[in-house]
């Protein structure tokens, strides 16, 4: 009798959780949607005219309909990987236009407007991260850790290009800056609530130092010359990671650690001819099926699943480029084994030997 009583009380308090999460899930989804028709609204109701700024304003406005489409496909998280870099482009946009006349007088004027950014961020940002994530998805919290990490680096990047060029220059890194935290803020007031047991999260060191050198050894010519765009992200990529790393942010650590694996697998990915790409398509169905139906919270597995779902099946029928067919190809060849071993205990840190030698590179902040 009291076997019976506690299973029954397991599977209602199990159909509850169900309930929860579902209502959770449809309140997020509102909240996603206000947020685009938020930033839309402001596009059309301030348009930014100046032409150099267009293009981004632009990119901007696709970026918010890719979000749209991907929210109503069932794809939240890909919906808010795009709203992430939509809100990046149009808070910049619109500081390097809105801010222009401010900083005219000169270095002095930038520096001021920077230190007032610069601290309202720091107090957002420390909200955001102060938050009880244990309840969150894992994907939610790796995309908010990311946004506030890329936060510094731009406003190191935006007074840099103010005090080497004119002050105006700068504007556009200082908007991304309040970009990233404005969406850090967003995401973490979002009612995602995770579905299932958290996956265990430590340093992802080792991993990225493997990586790390098979990134290095990799750079060659002619390959090194030819793929340089490439090279480019994946050690940007990288050296994101290492950072939300050392600052034990480490669900935004796993998330750009897997993004590098992508970036890497590409660079020799083979292209997915016709005869293949129905299997490929039917592969990526059953492991969404899979991780949705796993019991625990692989909201990071599908995060890249969803972008890989999109990849190969446009909503408007379009065709995927043969890029996104290898994209989704290395997603399932590469990240999701990446997801999973890096779930187990780490490995042993490679300790340098010898004499070494530290390079600093000076390039565009995160592109």
């Amino acid at each position: 009798m009291r076997r019976n009583f506690l299973i029954l009380q397991t599977l209602a308090f199990f159909l509850w959780f169900l309930g929860t999460s579902s209502v959770a899930a449809q309140e997020a989804d509102h909240q996603i949607t206000d947020e685009i028709s938020r930033l839309q609204q402001s596009l059309q109701s301030a348009p930014i005219a100046d032409p150099d700024l267009a293009p981004i304003a632009s990119s901007a406005s696709q970026n918010l309909k890719d979000a749209s489409a991907a929210l109503a496909s069932n794809r939240p998280f890909l919906s808010l990987e795009i709203l992430l870099r939509a809100e990046d482009l149009l808070r910049g946009a619109r500081a390097a236009a809105d801010k222009a006349e401010g900083v005219k007088s000169g270095y002095s004027s930038y520096e001021a407007e920077w230190k007032v950014v610069s601290q309202r961020l720091i107090k957002a940002n420390t909200e955001s991260l102060g938050k009880d994530w244990s309840r969150s998805p894992l994907a939610l919290r790796a995309l908010v850790e990311t946004a506030i990490g890329r936060t510094n680096p731009l406003l190191d990047g935006g007074r840099g290009f103010a005090l080497s060029t004119k002050p105006a220059d700068g504007l556009l890194y200082l908007g991304e800056a309040e970009g990233q935290s404005a969406f850090a803020t967003f995401a973490s007031q979002l009612a995602f609530v995770a579905k299932g047991k958290a996956i265990p999260l430590r340093s992802f060191l080792p991993e990225l130092q493997r990586l790390q050198a098979e990134t290095n050894a990799a750079f060659q010519p002619p390959r090194s010359v030819q793929l340089h765009e490439r090279f480019i992200a994946l050690n940007s990529t990288l050296k994101l990671a290492g950072e939300l790393d050392a600052q034990r942010s480490y669900a935004g650590a796993l998330y750009q650690y897997l993004e590098a694996t992508r970036h890497f697998g590409m660079l020799d990915a083979k292209p997915v001819d016709a005869t293949r790409q129905p299997e490929l398509k039917s592969a990526i169905v059953t492991a969404l099926k899979k991780f949705s139906a796993s019991g625990r919270d692989d909201s990071m597995a599908q995060i890249f699943l969803q972008r890989a779902a999109s990849q190969t099946a446009h909503g408007d029928g379009s065709a995927s480029t043969p890029d996104e067919w290898r994209s989704a190809q290395v997603i399932l060849e590469r990240v999701l084994p990446a997801y999973l071993a890096a779930q187990k205990p780490a490995t042993k840190l490679q300790l340098a030997s010898g004499k070494t030698v530290q390079l600093t590179l000076v390039r565009w902040p995160y592109t």
